[in-house]
């Protein structure tokens, strides 16, 4: 029953000495044995049913409730629990935080945080150790616990060279697909869908859905922008979400989200929360957008801009056409002109020695030619004289027969036949009459024929 002053009695004093009470709804096996009793004196407890007895009337007697103190002897075992001592300046109480409330945890508090812990009291009953049960703890602050987990995951990706300004890629200009990571229920993908289809409609939006608060949300974006990267579908990836507290967005604090972006072979724009709230993912990323919407934006043209661009492009393309055109025209012109002038370079020379070597030859064959005829005239001088014309240009003449054949003889001449008689200018018809042998003619027949012209 409870005193005076408000604390729980385990035992009642009864006719001095020390009697049982059993609680009301207590376990069967933490209720007193009041019966057997031996020389007046009630049957013993053991150690376990007072302790389990003592655990009951704890967790009976205190609801949950938040304890507020300071942090210190904080371990971690490898199982994932969490054991520490909270105290204030007079008093320490022992707590624990079982690896499946732990979990939720952004870092661990260093000793001397001051720190809210929600739990509810109990007693450990192998060691008869009350303690506080913590089922959630946060900074005094609110986000102490937070911000811590926040900087150190900040100062290891940036040593790391993740944040580095320079490995920023510039996004496309006009995009033909963009992927899109976030919840496909809230309202951020309905403002990104907005956007993109008022900008640019023929745009094709690639949807990978996931997760985007709670337990498991990070690994979940973080696969989905792998997924989306793998693909090589889209031009650039949008991650994206609405506002909400720092835990609401602790998703894209995660070194797994940090990795999955710095990773992806496209650009990636992080959209998420609302224009105050910067997370991880947002110093990783190549662009950082304040929200959802101004992500949208940011990766795709508006067609009014572009439709105005082109009317300014159209005039200044026409003149650096023709600019480029002269600019080409002026740059042949000249090269041609080296060209000539290397041309008539290696030709002139060679012209030269080509009209020397052919005035050389002409005079070569003039000369040749000259012998060849003087020998030709000499030649033909003696062949002249051994020709039958010459013979004829004299006044000789040579009797033909009808084949052609010369009559050498006047056995050739038969009377009455005919015969050409060839002359130096022609031929001249002849008739033989008479054949006169002559007497000194020596041969078979002994007689040469002779005609007389003037008588054919």
């Amino acid at each position: 029953m409870a005193a005076q002053d408000g604390s729980l009695d385990l035992f009642r004093y009864a006719g001095g000495e020390e009697r049982a009470r059993p609680a009301a709804g207590a376990p069967v096996e933490a209720t007193a044995r009041t019966s057997g009793e031996r020389g007046g004196e009630a049957e013993p407890w053991t150690v376990a049913q007072v302790n389990r007895r003592a655990r009951f009337l704890l967790e009976q007697g205190m609801s949950a409730l938040w304890v507020a103190g300071e942090v210190g002897n904080w371990r971690r075992t490898a199982a994932g629990h969490r054991y520490f001592t909270l105290k204030d300046e007079t008093a320490h109480i022992g707590a624990v935080m079982f690896a499946s409330d732990a979990r939720r945890l952004p870092a661990d508090p260093e000793d001397g945080t001051r720190v809210r812990a929600f739990g509810s009291v109990t007693l450990y009953e192998a060691r008869g150790r009350y303690q506080l049960r913590v089922r959630r703890l946060t900074a005094e602050d609110g986000e102490g616990l937070w911000r811590r987990a926040f900087e150190q995951v900040r100062r290891k990706l940036q040593a790391e060279g993740l944040m580095d300004p320079a490995r920023r890629r510039a996004l496309p200009a006009c995009p033909a697909c963009v992927g899109v990571v976030t919840s496909a229920t809230g309202a951020a993908l309905h403002d990104i869908l907005s956007v993109i289809g008022a900008r640019a409609p023929w745009t094709r939006v690639l949807l990978r859905s996931a997760r985007v608060q709670g337990e498991g949300a990070a690994e979940d974006v973080a696969r989905a922008i792998d997924e989306i990267g793998r693909t090589r579908r889209a031009d650039v990836v949008l991650v994206a979400r609405g506002g909400g507290s720092l835990e609401d967005l602790w998703a894209f604090n995660r070194e797994e989200v940090a990795r999955a972006i710095a990773a992806c072979p496209v650009p990636v724009v992080s959209a998420v929360g609302h224009e105050v709230d910067v997370t991880i993912a947002d110093l990783v990323a190549d662009l950082r957008a304040p929200t959802p919407s101004a992500g949208a934006e940011a990766v795709v043209p508006d067609r009014a801009v572009l439709a105005r661009r082109l009317a300014d492009l159209r005039p200044r393309l026409s003149t650096g056409l023709r600019r480029s055109v002269h600019r080409y025209r002026d740059r042949l012109e000249s090269r041609a002109g080296r060209l000539r002038r290397g041309i008539d370079g290696v030709i002139e020379p060679r012209t030269t020695q080509v009209f020397g070597r052919g005035q050389r030859l002409a005079a070569a064959m003039r000369a040749r030619l000259a012998a060849r005829r003087a020998r030709m005239e000499s030649a033909s001088g003696r062949l002249e004289a051994l020709s039958p014309l010459a013979t004829l240009s004299r006044g000789y003449a040579v009797p033909l027969d009808r084949s052609g054949r010369v009559l050498r003889n006047v056995a050739g001449f038969r009377r009455g036949s005919s015969f050409d008689l060839r002359v130096v200018d022609g031929r001249v018809g002849c008739r033989v009459t008479a054949t006169r042998p002559d007497e000194r003619a020596v041969g078979d027949g002994g007689r040469k024929e002779v005609t007389d012209p003037e008588r054919l």
